[in-house]
């Protein structure tokens, strides 16, 4: 039977993994017993495409042609990642506004291609142990991946010659390995910090069910954040004690980032550690680094993973006193600042007795052996990280799933036109956690064609579904002829880590605000409604059965009704309203009964 593997396609390394015959998962190890794999790749006329350890040893002769870290760019555009590009030693090709390419060589290639490469490697690294195709995977991506980012991913999976048979979030994928010899029931967090982003999820086990209470974490943060933090202070060194300007130099600035990658590793388990650097006819440079003073340089990227956590736990509904166990994922987990911090932040011992590298490959191999009907004992349940809605009346933001919903996930609700002989209802699909389409993202837009006719008469049913993977399809189905038109969101790049962030702050900053203004929208087009619906209602036959003193009334209340919508305040505008349904109501008693007498007419006319 064809083996599906389960593969962590990581920022700095990757694993692939497989659930033995006994139900046991493994790593995979190279035919020379390496189980990481370092996610780099290179290529030139001379050495041709390499992948791996071989790449790696190029980044400091051969930097421009190598690239590294490509996790960072997947699904995203320039606008997103120009603080990273400053920092690269390769080549962003002409034309990449919408479509990060990279330059290597004479070649051009997006994330997903690159990734594709390290893909194929792990593949046949698989193939070669199992001796049979690999033709399926399940593939972990950070919890925070947007709907870009996870459809990039996938695209990378079937380049490479892989059916992505699920699209996994690595903490969850994390939870699955600790549960397999942790079963009692209980909360657990999982920390998750790698070498490019951080992810902090709250789930619940029970019986064998792995359920995500809330997620949360930032795609720009990790293990490549602390090595440029002791790469800054280098180069500042260095040019401080001999005056030597580095910027432009990529194989010296290689030579440093190796360094400080080393003194990171090297601080994580010593107290003190020195290196030297050789700096040609400059001389050497020569330095002793302590932990305190490593901590002291990183202190402020720790920090910048608590907040998370406790928004996290403040959206599960609960405290640091609830979780019961504390899971520590990824290589990064290993600096002893992140392992103290994360033990006061949630007051006890955070496990970390399985390697924080291997983990989430581990539960990926699970989550691929559950697929596959061997393992019934399990069942995973994901959550949607920002709510998903569409555009109505007055750029409001309609949520139709809100966030931290349980995924796989569908919602439906119903709409109607708003002016009449309308042919087509716009249908624009946004995201984010505000109540105005300017403050929230737009995912997307389509048309759905519908017949003429008055204003308010059409049933537009509009279907959101997001897919194990956490990719949204949007349908939109005219429910009188049957007519759908649907979507899949797939921009051509996702949020950055600033934007998610800041959208989640400015939901709880502007919360009060953007109800009140929501309200007053809301009022407004009840308004509108309401004032075309009454113009007519005054041009038909039974306005003509009103005294002279209720049609007085009726125009009074209008003109009171038009003067509360140019002010402010939607308390206002509902107490004209209700006057105005107040001094109409025999209009609208006029109205009904001529309507039941065209109707009864109507029904003779039928008997005869």
């Amino acid at each position: 039977m064809p083996k599906v593997v389960g593969i962590d396609l990581g920022t700095t390394n990757s694993l692939v993994a497989y659930v033995d015959d006994s139900g046991k998962p493994q790593i995979i190890a190279d035919k020379e017993g390496r189980r990481l794999l370092p996610s780099v790749v290179h290529y030139s006329k001379e050495k041709g495409l390499l992948v791996g350890e071989s790449a790696k040893a190029l980044l400091i002769p051969n930097p421009e042609n190598t690239i590294y870290s490509v996790k960072r760019f997947m699904g995203r555009g320039i606008a997103d990642v120009e603080e990273d590009l400053s920092l690269l030693y390769f080549s962003v090709a002409k034309g990449s506004e919408q479509v990060i390419r990279f330059n290597l060589a004479d070649k051009e290639l997006t994330p997903p291609e690159i990734s594709a490469l390290v893909l194929k490697e792990l593949k046949k690294q698989a193939e070669d142990f199992l001796a049979t195709d690999v033709k399926q995977a399940v593939i972990t991506v950070p919890a925070y991946f947007n709907d870009a980012q996870r459809q990039a991913t996938k695209d990378a999976g079937k380049l490479a010659g892989l059916e992505v048979l699920r699209i996994v979030n690595e903490p969850t994928a994390a939870s699955l390995a600790y549960g397999l010899d942790k079963k009692d029931a209980g909360i657990i967090a999982v920390y998750d910090l790698g070498g490019g982003t951080f992810d902090i999820s709250i789930l619940n086990l029970k019986a064998g069910i792995f359920e995500v209470l809330a997620t949360n974490g930032d795609t720009h943060l990790g293990g490549d954040d602390f090595d440029q933090k002791l790469i800054n202070l280098l180069i500042s060194e260095i040019k401080e004690r001999f005056g030597l300007s580095l910027q432009g130099n990529a194989e010296v600035l290689q030579t440093i980032r190796r360094f400080a990658i080393e003194l990171k590793h090297r601080l994580s388990q010593e107290e003190r550690a020195a290196i030297e650097i050789d700096l040609g006819d400059y001389g050497s440079y020569q330095r002793e680094f302590t932990r305190a003073e490593f901590e002291e340089l990183i202190r402020d990227l720790v920090e910048r993973t608590i907040a998370p956590c406790k928004q996290a736990l403040k959206d599960a509904g609960l405290k640091a006193s609830n979780i019961d166990e504390v899971v520590m994922v990824g290589g990064s987990t290993r600096i002893p600042l992140v392992r103290q911090r994360v033990k006061e932040l949630f007051k006890r011992e955070p496990h970390i007795d399985l390697n924080p590298d291997e983990v989430v490959a581990l539960g990926a191999s699970i989550q691929a052996d559950i697929m596959t009907g061997h393992r019934k004992d399990m069942l995973l349940l994901d959550v949607t990280p920002l709510s998903l809605g569409i555009e109505t009346i007055g750029n409001v933001m309609t949520k139709i799933i809100h966030r931290n919903s349980t995924i796989p996930a569908s919602a439906h609700e119903m709409f109607t036109t708003y002016v009449d002989g309308q042919t087509g209802v716009d249908i624009h699909v946004l995201q984010g956690e505000r109540e105005f389409v300017a403050d929230c993202r737009s995912l997307g837009r389509f048309t759905l064609k519908v017949p003429p006719m008055p204003a308010g008469m059409a049933r537009v049913e509009v279907k959101f579904l997001i897919d194990a993977n956490g990719i949204l399809n949007v349908t939109a189905k005219d429910v009188r002829t049957g007519k759908e038109n649907s979507i899949d969101v797939k921009p051509s790049y996702g949020l950055s880590e600033e934007q998610v962030e800041q959208m989640l702050m400015d939901s709880i900053e502007f919360a009060e605000t953007d109800v009140i203004e929501r309200l007053l929208v809301e009022a407004r087009n009840e308004v509108d409604s309401v004032l075309r619906a009454s113009a007519k209602a005054l041009e038909t036959q039974a306005a003509k059965n009103l005294s002279s003193e209720e049609r007085e009334k009726i125009d009074q209340a209008i003109s009171e009704l038009k003067k509360a919508t140019e002010g402010k305040d939607h308390r206002v505008i509902r107490a004209s309203l209700k006057a105005f349904n107040e001094v109409s109501h025999h209009l609208a008693e006029l109205m009904m009964d001529n309507a039941v007498e065209l109707a009864l007419k109507h029904k003779k006319v039928s008997e005869i």
